[in-house]
């Protein structure tokens, strides 16, 4: 089956990474629509979530934020929730998507709360 150019691009940054990922670090997911972002912290041994967060949530979707402000907003509580359980490092699989923009302002805010990457 042949792939598509997304899935190519997609599979090209995750395989890099979990060529070099190790045990003592998970892998930092980040999803972007035209007007939601999430992240995930995601242990591909085992394939499981461990902390989400996401820029659809209620609490969030009532302040009616700017798409970067919201971005600042769900890296702050992804960092806060990664604390909780003691995750610190990670590694950063921006997918599909460039390191530029919001995708660059959500990695800024985490490196500023505490996520090593």
């Amino acid at each position: 089956m042949k792939l598509s150019k997304i899935q190519r691009k997609k599979y090209r940054v995750r395989n890099k990474i979990k060529k070099f990922s190790s045990r003592e670090r998970y892998r930092l997911s980040v999803n972007r629509s035209t007007k939601n972002i999430s992240v995930q912290i995601i242990d591909d041994e085992k394939k499981v979530t461990l902390v989400s967060a996401s820029s659809n949530t209620k609490e969030i979707k009532s302040q009616k934020k700017d798409k970067k402000e919201l971005s600042k907003i769900v890296a702050e509580q992804l960092a806060q929730k990664a604390k909780n359980i003691k995750i610190t490092k990670v590694y950063f699989d921006r997918g599909i998507y460039k390191y530029h923009g919001r995708v660059k302002l959500l990695a800024d805010e985490l490196r500023k709360n505490g996520m090593e990457f």
